[in-house]
């Protein structure tokens, strides 16, 4: 009975969690677009300039329109919901460290644009589920990496420069803070043989 009730309490936490992070992005989004006409969107990262790091914080929150919002939506918390899954409180880790990573990243060596939306984080959250398999070395993390790769394998080809607009460099340094998630958020199993549990 308590393994049921820790089942769906940790089912309703997962909800939540997601829930939380779509309004507040969704409601961002209808506020900017509403009554600020997207002005909200200069708050983004914009490389190398100092005002311009404030966007480090602000740009995962922003989105240029609601077809860029759907985009994002669906893989963030499709891949949330991936790392959840093992533990809850890893996609607060997760996320600040992609999008601390990601914004910096981004702010250094960006095009210089005005850089916005949560696609930073989202390759952050696959760089983490990719790569805690290897750190982990245990079957259920390199399960989740097998799983990852095979249903968002594809999306790797956009931390290269591709599409006019994209901001690879936003996409190529949040993978690049979940895989430091992914080493740093690593706890060792019980060893079976060269595997861990």
């Amino acid at each position: 009975m308590t393994t049921k009730r820790s089942i769906v309490g940790n089912f309703r936490l997962q909800v939540k969690t997601l829930l939380t992070i779509v309004v507040v992005l969704w409601s961002i989004e209808i506020v900017d677009l509403i009554f600020f006409n997207g002005a909200l969107n200069s708050f983004g990262i914009r490389p190398r300039t100092l005002s311009g790091l404030w966007g480090i914080l602000f740009a995962p929150f922003l989105h240029g329109d609601f077809a860029h919002l759907i985009a994002n939506t669906i893989p963030l918390v499709s891949l949330g919901w991936l790392i959840m899954l093992r533990r809850a409180d890893d996609i607060v880790t997760v996320s600040i460290i992609a999008a601390l990573v990601g914004g910096l990243g981004t702010w250094l060596v960006g095009s210089p644009a005005v850089h916005i939306g949560a696609s930073g984080v989202i390759f952050g959250y696959f760089g983490f589920l990719l790569l805690r398999g290897y750190f982990e070395r245990s079957l259920v993390a390199i399960a989740f990496s097998i799983l990852v790769t095979f249903f968002y394998g594809g999306i790797i080809w956009g931390v290269l420069p591709s599409q006019p607009g994209i901001s690879w460099e936003g996409h190529l340094f949040g993978f690049i803070g979940g895989i430091i998630a992914a080493k740093l958020l690593s706890k060792p199993r019980k060893k079976v043989g060269d595997f861990e549990l």
